[in-house]
């Protein structure tokens, strides 16, 4: 293993040299600087992280909080840690997860150490009780997701009421009049989730400003919930012909549910979702979607996260537009 004594020897300086161009905590010349870089490349050496973390002070880790609460789908949830871990290895960080339900005190005592530089928090609740310590941290901080109060937080995702009020607009294009929301599950709303009570403002708004009759229907995720909302869709507006689905586990076994009730997709009954590309396009029905952009937003957060740990200022609100995908589960009403 090479050691920094052998960097030292290969480009002629002393080892508190090369530390000093390692951690930047000394002013050293650029020939010397180069020299010292040069002979890390050639030989191959890896600062060890403790010793990198005390002469920089930092630990070179981010954390992830992700709270694996009830309601949540994993593998939307997995996505965005895929993105952040990727992004976070091109800025030369490695990614601490923290998926216990421990709010407030989870992250303080993941502050009060110094196992990360900077956090990431995901399943952001409209009155979300961490908020208070997140603002009031000496490390920075950006959620993925948006309180209902965001001042003097740094944010960033999917634009999610915008979300709901263009899948409204895509069947009202399309002559639908009434039309149903099948939702996250309960748990979800009862938590005052962000993007799914967003989601739902968009929807009603939309539908209001068209002059369309509406419904909102919180749906576990398993295919007998499922069945069990379309059922009471069709009871309750028999006139149906427009449903958005916000709930990823459910979009194919709804299908199923409709068409096992006599509604043909998309002859009969016009289907939009929000959710990954992936999934709307495997559907027996390709599924017309507006697409979660786990990647971008994933990759995003570490990007504002880099910029705060640089001293650099970063807008507090960054919001994706949504970009729905035309595909063969929508058509005009019959």
């Amino acid at each position: 293993m090479v050691k920094i004594t052998d960097v030292a020897r290969h480009a002629g300086v002393s080892p508190s040299t090369v530390s000093y161009a390692l951690s930047g905590k000394r002013p050293i010349s650029e020939e010397t600087r180069r020299r010292v870089e040069g002979s890390i490349r050639e030989l191959g050496y890896r600062p060890h992280a403790g010793a990198r973390a005390l002469a920089s002070s930092r630990s070179n880790v981010l954390a992830l909080v992700v709270p694996l609460r009830a309601g949540i789908h994993v593998p939307v949830v997995m996505r965005f840690a895929v993105s952040v871990v990727t992004a976070a290895r091109r800025h030369d960080h490695d990614v601490l997860l923290l998926t216990q339900e421990e709010g407030e005190d989870g992250l303080r005592r993941v502050a009060d150490t110094a196992l990360v530089d900077a956090l990431i928090v995901m399943d952001v609740q409209l009155h979300d009780a961490r908020l208070p310590l997140l603002r009031g941290l000496d490390r920075p901080s950006v959620l993925i997701g948006f309180p209902a109060e965001p001042a003097g937080l740094t944010c960033i995702d999917l634009d999610f009421k915008a979300a709901g009020e263009l899948c409204v607009e895509h069947l009202a294009g399309l002559g639908h009049r009434v039309i149903g929301l099948v939702g996250s599950p309960p748990e979800v709303y009862v938590r005052e989730t962000g993007f799914a009570q967003r989601v739902v403002q968009g929807f009603t708004a939309a539908a209001d400003r068209n002059g369309l009759s509406s419904s909102v229907h919180p749906c576990e995720a398993d295919p007998a919930a499922a069945r069990q909302v379309a059922e009471r869709l069709l009871r309750e507006r028999p006139a149906l012909t427009g449903v958005v689905v916000h709930n990823e586990p459910v979009l194919e076994p709804l299908i199923d549910a409709f068409e096992a009730l006599g509604l043909r997709v998309p002859g009969d009954l016009s289907v939009t979702a929000i959710c990954p590309d992936e999934l709307a396009g495997r559907v027996r029905v390709p599924v017309t979607s507006i697409a979660i952009p786990a990647a971008e937003v994933g990759a995003g957060s570490v990007e504002l996260l880099m910029k705060k740990l640089g001293g650099t200022p970063v807008p507090q609100a960054t919001l994706l537009p949504p970009r729905l995908t035309v595909r063969a589960s929508t058509q005009p009403r019959p």
